[in-house]
């Protein structure tokens, strides 16, 4: 798995089994030369074409080559005001209020293992060996900058990751207007483009276009990721499907404001860019200052999207997601929020927690509403306060009294925001983003509290730990269900205002990795009115994620077969709720629901009260059947069998690494008078097994070459079938 450094053709190429990614040195600029599939020995230098397009594509100074121009060459970091128009990777303004910059090559080393990017979430290795790291070191000596691009290579699978840290080795401050931490240009544009667009309770869609000439940007402008926009795309050779095909994907880990820039150039030409969104983004640089970037992981895959899929699964699941939770099974939960709302008191609590672990279930999560005057959304955000209204014997015995049921305990927090109507607000009325003497937007009733800011982090720390410390508690819920607006901070100088939303996020990653490293023991699960901020970043530091606040299963297939190219089922969250739903109004059969919630980590949100003793019996069933199975649920191989994008029909499987074990799940839209017959070809068997499904055997080439029909006998509306496979082992 070595990273290879040709001295006699200024050739880098980084390379393992699957792929390859060569650069190389052309008038000590940095250039892009491929990216794909592993090439064993890559021999050609100065590869690209060498033609003088004219006089608008303008020549570097002092070259003397006029068939060379950064205006048409394919570049790893290319710069502003220096004759490249596309987009760049980078824009400043110097001390002389001009930007002209350009980067040359000054030096490089080579180093095993992958260093952490201090204050920001990136993939890491447990051992040296796992990969190697380029650092590759340009600079532009006139205006005193450098810029370190740093490139590791892992040795078992098919990625490579990216980022910048920029250094002002000048007397002056610089003002960087753009940081970007990837730059990949392509020879041609044959792709189509997919990305994950969506809304709250509609995230993560899978849209796919094919790829134009000129700009198209994909970006969140919120201060998070947002339920709009996953940081990701993926650029598909023509006629990709989930098994076929060459893929190219791009994934920021980042939880804020990012962009993703693709554009296609006169000469159809690609170029790809992803970072920190440049709106709302500036940063003073100072003398000796450094600027580091987040991560990108780029992916390759030749076999299609679920090849795609299984490097980010692999990748995310070992090296991403970390902590004593990261490989154990998670637990069955119950959650009281569609059961209550905001309308509760203890002994209403202790009676759903009965209800639930006579069902099965392993843990109770106390939702929103459990604090000091939270009886509606109007108020009271940053009083961490148990309210003694509610729960007279406050958290401590609460907690005692679900551990004693056999349950954990589970809390609700929200600690990012401010409600105007809470004595944090009026002890502290600067401590929200805003702009000093002008209106301040509201979302949902609240504001957002400055994590810029040392005391404002400080007091949200003291009073959860004062909560954490007291109160016996697995399992936090994180929440955060409002955008920024007016950025501006009490804290920064006018200057540095545009740092606010680079800032926070740093503040915020700061605050989750104290917390989760003084509690290991608590699983932390991100939420963001669902899905607003499920992203590699926050993956980091939660392993873990609500994926939507809409439950309704139909909705929900799509949203987790999206979410599926890029996050693993250990990390979705979904829960079995009431029907008719609550957030659409759809009426859906139990074990359907119950289906597409059992394809993540499962949880019910059910008022059981209210639910038929054939309904209970039915759910209990339900939560036996998933425990038996979790560990292959969770932590197998995830592949996609049939699109609901494409078809009226969705499926995916769980298959063991040994190949011994599968489930299949077939899913159902709407029903149909003389529909067509679906045969399902399988995947990730091994085809020299024998497998049963009920009393039935196969081979497993059978039913990856042949596959089952699976709709002849599902009749009706929003169906399902699940399928366990197990080999049989014919004894001697």
């Amino acid at each position: 798995m070595p990273i290879i450094f040709h001295e006699e053709t200024g050739q880098f190429h980084l390379f393992n089994d699957d792929v390859s990614y060569v650069m190389e040195l052309k008038e000590q600029f940095l250039v892009h030369v491929y990216w794909g599939e592993r090439i064993r020995s890559f021999t050609q230098s100065d590869t690209y074409p060498k033609k003088d397009r004219s006089s608008f594509s303008p020549n570097p100074y002092r070259t003397n080559d006029a068939t060379f121009s950064l205006d048409n060459a394919l570049q790893e970091f290319p710069g502003f005001d220096s004759g490249d128009y596309r987009e760049p990777a980078f824009e400043m303004t110097h001390p002389d209020g001009t930007k002209a910059t350009q980067f040359k090559y000054a030096s490089h080393t080579i180093y095993s293992g992958k260093k952490r990017l201090e204050g920001l979430p990136a993939t890491y290795v447990l051992e040296d060996d796992e990969a190697q790291t380029l650092e590759i070191t340009l600079a532009d000596d006139i205006r005193g900058i450098r810029a370190t691009l740093s490139y590791t290579i892992y040795r078992d699978r098919s990625a490579i990751t990216k980022s910048v840290q920029y250094q002002n080795t000048s007397e002056h401050t610089i003002q960087l207007n753009r940081a970007l931490s990837s730059c990949v240009d392509f020879d041609d544009a044959a792709f189509d483009l997919l990305q994950l667009p969506g809304a709250w309770a509609r995230e993560k869609q899978i849209v796919k276009t094919p790829l134009a000439m000129g700009i198209h940007v994909l970006d969140s402008k919120r201060g998070a990721s947002s339920t709009h926009q996953q940081p990701f795309i993926a650029l598909l050779r023509k006629n990709t499907t989930e098994h076929h095909g060459d893929v190219y994907g791009f994934h920021f880990v980042y939880s804020g404001s990012f962009t993703i820039r693709t554009e296609v150039d006169t000469f159809s030409q690609t170029r790809v860019l992803v970072g920190i969104n440049p709106h709302n983004f500036g940063w003073q640089l100072e003398p000796n200052a450094i600027f580091q970037t987040p991560e990108v992981v780029l992916v390759y895959a030749k076999n299609g999207l679920n090849d795609m899929s299984h490097t980010f699964h692999s990748l995310y699941t070992e090296r991403l997601a970390r902590g004593e939770h990261q490989l154990q099974e998670r637990p069955v939960l119950i959650n009281n929020w569609e059961s209550t709302y905001f309308q509760f008191d203890e002994q209403k609590l202790l009676n759903l927690a009965d209800g639930a672990k006579a069902l099965g279930a392993e843990l109770f999560v106390l939702d929103d509403g459990w604090f000091e005057a939270r009886n509606d959304d109007t108020t009271s955000l940053g009083d961490w306060i148990v309210d003694r209204k509610k729960l007279p014997s406050g958290l401590v015995s609460l907690s005692s009294q679900i551990h004693e049921r056999g349950l954990k305990f589970g809390l609700w927090f929200e600690p990012e925001m401010i409600s105007e109507q809470s004595q944090l607000f009026k002890a502290h009325p600067d401590w929200h983003i805003h702009v000093d003497g002008y209106p301040t937007s509201l979302g949902r009733n609240q504001l957002v509290l400055d994590f810029s800011r040392q005391e404002v982090r400080a007091e949200i720390v003291r009073q959860m730990t004062e909560i954490l410390d007291a109160v016996p508690i697995d399992y936090i819920k994180w929440d955060m269900n409002r955008n920024m607006t007016e950025i501006g901070s009490r804290g920064l100088t006018p200057q540095q205002q545009m740092e606010l939303p680079h800032r926070y996020m740093l503040g915020l990653y700061e605050v989750i990795d104290y917390l989760t490293e003084r509690y290991p023991h608590i699983l932390f699960e991100n939420c963001s009115g669902g899905g607003g901020r499920f992203d590699p970043g926050m993956a980091y530091y939660m392993p873990q994620s609500w994926a939507s606040d809409n439950t309704d299963a139909i909705e929900r297939i799509k949203i987790q077969y999206g979410t599926s190219l890029i996050f693993p089922p250990v990390m979705i969250c979904a829960q079995l709720s009431e029907s008719p739903n609550h957030q659409v109004g759809r009426i859906t059969p139990l074990q359907t629901r119950a289906d597409v919630a059992m394809s993540a980590n499962f949880g019910i949100m059910l008022d059981l009260n209210k639910e038929s003793q054939e309904t209970l019996d039915a759910v209990q069933q339900d939560i036996a059947w998933y425990k038996k199975h979790r560990q292959l649920i969770q932590f197998g191989r995830f592949s996609r069998l049939i699109s609901p994008y494409e078809s009226n029909f969705a499926g995916w499987s769980f298959t063991a690494p040994n190949q011994e074990e599968s489930l299949v799940f077939f899913f159902k839209i709407l029903g149909a008078a003389s529909e067509p017959f679906l045969r399902l070809q399988l995947r990730d068997l091994n085809p020299e097994y024998t497998y049963a499904i009920g009393d039935t055997t196969y081979s497993g080439e059978e039913l990856m070459k042949f596959g089952l029909y699976l709709n002849p006998d599902i009749s009706g509306d929003f169906q399902s079938k699940v399928l366990h496979l197990k080999r049989v082992v014919t004894k001697m």
